[in-house]
């Protein structure tokens, strides 16, 4: 699947959107209110903060190597030519992001140079599945939006979008992780079928194929929605956020326990684990409801 190489990074200015659009709503939030409420609210109420681990980082490296891979002219597109991208591309991500470097101790040379050997053993699981010297994708980190229910923005960054000549969409997402076990599936066709969703209603095309490549293990996994789906997944996801504007009214967001909880980094003040939840932030320390709770998508790793 290939088309012209066109970078299209979409940004909606409040004053261009609908005057009755009011809020705005990401995959990942979306995702983390159906995992667990309390999830959410420490996450996009509360703010709290989150520590990157070097699983993120990882993920946050191996995407930025493969969307630079295809800036190259399509013979370059090699593993060695994706390996030697590894270490500068690490390096730009520590100076825009100087918490990075606290991943490693100092001096911990050792630590750092298995961390750069690790990506590149993921990257050798990309060109496992794909041949990047027969692609030019149409969008790479491409945030693309669009107002569903006439009240809600939902908007979300693609790692990549291909586009056939005769017009076929393919939204392919670069997991970092091992391939998943079937509740980590779920959540991950989520995320993919929240851009079908924006890409149809925006562009007036379903996507002929949602895919996911899991680089650890080499696998590739395919999903063809339709319309149908499409129409029910946009009533799911109004009905997510009425719900989260019901919880918010009421401050009364609770955990709900799950096999994802090994993995949270707010234990510490959750009900579930003997912990308490912060004061809730009165409306007027509240983010604007048109920004979502980041303005960047979430470390690639996080979701994985």
């Amino acid at each position: 699947m290939t088309a012209e190489p066109v970078i299209d990074k979409q940004h909606t200015p409040a004053a261009a959107l609908p005057a009755t659009v009011r809020a705005s709503l990401s995959p990942s939030r979306a995702a983390d209110f159906k995992t667990c409420p309390l999830l959410y609210r420490f996450r996009s109420i509360d703010r709290l903060p989150e520590r990157t681990t070097v699983e993120q980082a990882r993920g946050t490296l191996v995407h930025a190597v493969l969307e630079r891979l295809f800036d190259l002219p399509a013979t370059d597109r090699t593993p060695d030519a994706a390996g030697d991208l590894v270490a500068p591309q690490w390096d730009r991500l520590v100076t825009e992001q100087p918490e990075l470097a606290d991943l490693f101790d100092a001096g911990d040379e050792a630590g750092s140079a298995e961390f750069l050997r690790s990506a590149t053993a993921l990257l050798a699981g990309y060109f496992a599945v794909e041949d990047p010297r027969r692609l030019e994708p149409a969008e790479r980190e491409s945030l693309i939006s669009a107002v569903v229910d006439d009240e809600l923005l939902i908007r979300g960054y693609l790692d990549r979008l291909d586009v056939a000549p005769d017009g076929a969409l393919r939204v392919v997402d670069y997991k970092t992780g091992g391939a998943p076990r079937e509740a980590f599936e779920a959540r991950a066709l989520f995320q993919l079928k929240f851009y079908a969703l924006v890409l149809w209603r925006t562009r007036g095309v379903v996507p002929r194929v949602l895919r996911l490549l899991y680089l650890r293990d080499a696998e590739v996994c395919d999903y063809s929605p339709d319309a149908e789906e499409l129409l029910r997944f946009e009533r799911t996801v109004v009905a997510l956020w009425q719900a989260i504007e019901q919880a918010t009214e009421r401050q009364d967001f609770r955990p709900r326990p799950s096999r994802l909880c090994d993995w949270c980094s707010h234990q510490a003040h959750c009900p579930t684990f003997g912990g308490t939840p912060p004061p809730f932030p009165p409306r007027s320390a509240t983010a604007d409801p048109l920004r979502d709770a980041r303005s960047r998508p979430a470390a690639p790793g996080a979701d994985e």
